[in-house]
């Protein structure tokens, strides 16, 4: 079974990363959730939504998570490809793949408490 996770993530071009941050937190009144030192979590709705500054990014670019008991499985199903060169995976079970946009997905299991 596959379905949504709790993370969106924007991968923001460093040139836009000021401006981005501005937009959710201050126009759209977004509360923040978690900040570190290339990232901002704004709570979406029980989601995360997360800016992430990407220095080398030409353009902003959507990634999200999804959620299964069997990541192997749920990978051979989507019939997606095996993308797990974008970042390393540390303490996570399962892999990054694509929609046939190119719309950048986590399959992974989730920890004890997630749903």
């Amino acid at each position: 079974m596959i379905g949504p996770g709790r993370n969106i993530a924007i991968k923001v071009p460093l040139h836009r990363w000021d401006e981005m941050v501005a937009f959710y937190r201050d126009r759209i009144g977004l509360r923040v959730a978690r900040q570190m030192r290339d990232s901002i979590g704004f709570d979406f709705n029980g989601f995360t939504l997360w800016l992430d500054r990407v220095p080398h990014q030409a353009q902003a670019d959507l990634w999200l998570e999804l959620f299964s008991d069997d990541p192997d499985a749920a990978l051979a199903r989507l019939g997606s490809p095996l993308r797990d060169e974008l970042e390393p995976l540390e303490g996570v079970t399962g892999h990054w793949t694509s929609d046939p946009a190119g719309t950048v997905l986590l399959v992974r299991q989730p920890r004890e408490g997630e749903t």
